[in-house]
């Protein structure tokens, strides 16, 4: 396929801003990744160059953008823990609304007027009812949300003062792995619900923590909409050929559609490799709401954007044999055989 032109990825060594890279080489994209790899991989970067620099740095991203002819941008660069915003929040709003300020800037300078912005379910707060739609109220409950909507209007802001365009894209739990075995998820520390489940029924660490059984949900444990990591890509993607279109700037809902509690993913768990999740049960942790589920309708009427690996169970085979645990045989029904 002929390249259509070079993107810079910030972040694009960490878990979703690699897997975004790979989708962007595959569509024609040549992805420049930017990256201090505090969180980030060296040797996630396979699809292009790697420049070594902070996104807090914005005459190091205008050389970047400059030396490698690049048109727009997909900015991952960002902490991303909601425990850890509430522990220390300057640290959030300095990483993750500095980060765009300089990016914005480096924009502006440079003439790139094209932002594909990794937003988050956690600007929505703690809505009642769902499945969340693009026009429910946004009113974030920690400093991680609140970091990401302050980066979401820093974008309408410049979008009406200088034409920039966005798509900035609120996505749910991403989960799961490179189906190919390119990539897989890694963080230290991990606190992500499924890595932390796969790891304690590996036995890689102890019992996973089960925080809250008292929210109002099926059966007392929070409920999240997963999304496969894979399908996330793809949605940057469609969402950089919409403005390389001419699209107009929108922020859209990537997500499956689908909740599922916690007790559920364990269920399925161990449904998909044979093996009981051991876990405890621990009080509500702050700042987490009690169910967060997409309305995914609107990324399918602007982007033509549909999941295709976010199934449950899928996502789980699919990140299973980084933790080293095999996924149960599926026979030609889909239901699951011993290994």
């Amino acid at each position: 396929m002929p390249r259509r032109f070079a993107i810079l990825v910030t972040g694009g060594a960490g878990f979703i801003g690699s897997h975004a890279c790979k989708a962007l080489h595959q569509a024609g994209y040549l992805p420049v990744t930017v990256d201090n790899l505090t969180t980030g991989h060296a040797d996630a970067v396979k699809w292009g160059p790697l420049v070594h620099a902070d996104v807090r740095n914005a005459a190091a991203l205008k050389d970047a953008i400059k030396n490698h002819g690049i048109k727009a941008v997909m900015h991952f660069a960002a902490s991303a823990y909601v425990g850890e915003s509430m522990a220390r929040p300057a640290f959030y709003y300095d990483n993750n609304a500095g980060g765009m300020i300089s990016l914005i800037n480096a924009c502006l300078d440079t003439g790139v007027d094209k932002v594909v912005f990794s937003s988050s379910c956690a600007t929505y707060g703690s809505p009642e009812g769902g499945p969340i739609r693009e026009d429910t109220p946004q009113a974030p409950i920690n400093p991680y949300g609140r970091s990401k909507l302050m980066c979401e209007e820093m974008l309408h802001d410049c979008s009406a003062a200088h034409g920039l365009r966005f798509a900035a894209l609120r996505y749910f739990n991403a989960a799961g792995a490179d189906p190919e075995g390119d990539l897989s998820e890694r963080h230290d520390p991990e606190t992500h619900l499924l890595p932390l489940a796969l790891q304690a029924t590996s036995g890689r660490r102890g019992p996973l923590q089960v925080f809250g059984t008292d929210y109002p949900t099926r059966d007392g444990s929070c409920e999240r909409d997963y999304i496969h990591v894979s399908d996330l890509a793809r949605g940057h993607v469609l969402a950089a050929d919409y403005l390389a279109e001419g699209g107009a700037s929108t922020a859209l809902n990537l997500g499956s559609g689908t909740g599922h509690t916690i007790f559920e993913v364990l269920e399925t768990i161990r449904s998909v490799t044979g093996k009981t999740v051991p876990h405890d049960l621990a009080p509500r942790r702050a700042g987490d709401p009690p169910s967060l589920t997409a309305d995914p309708r609107l990324a399918q009427q602007t982007l033509g954007f549909r999941t295709e690996r976010s199934r449950l169970d899928q996502i789980i085979r699919d990140a299973a044999p980084s933790f080293g645990l095999a996924a149960a045989r599926e026979d030609r029904h889909g239901r699951h055989a011993a290994e």
